[in-house]
């Protein structure tokens, strides 16, 4: 399992796991989770320029995480 950021670099990578384990529960068992659940990753403001809304930053997923605060899946077309 690997993160990357808006400019393709790896920014964590997890590897070791059995095959068998899911990709959600991969990343449910490590420490990136738990900071970024925990809001100790020190992200920036929620917030985009030019918005008033607040906005939280987001990982973008696979069916296989769970959608969070932090993570969202992009939904399917029929």
């Amino acid at each position: 399992m690997a993160i990357v950021d808006a400019n393709y670099c790896f920014i964590y990578v997890n590897v070791g796991c059995q095959g068998r384990t899911s990709d959600g529960s991969v990343f449910r068992n490590t420490e990136f989770y738990r900071k970024l659940e925990n809001n100790d990753l020190y992200l920036p403001q929620d917030a985009l320029p030019g918005r008033t809304i607040p906005v939280p930053y987001t990982l973008v997923a696979d069916d296989a995480f769970p959608s969070t605060r932090h993570t969202m899946k992009p939904t399917q077309q029929i």
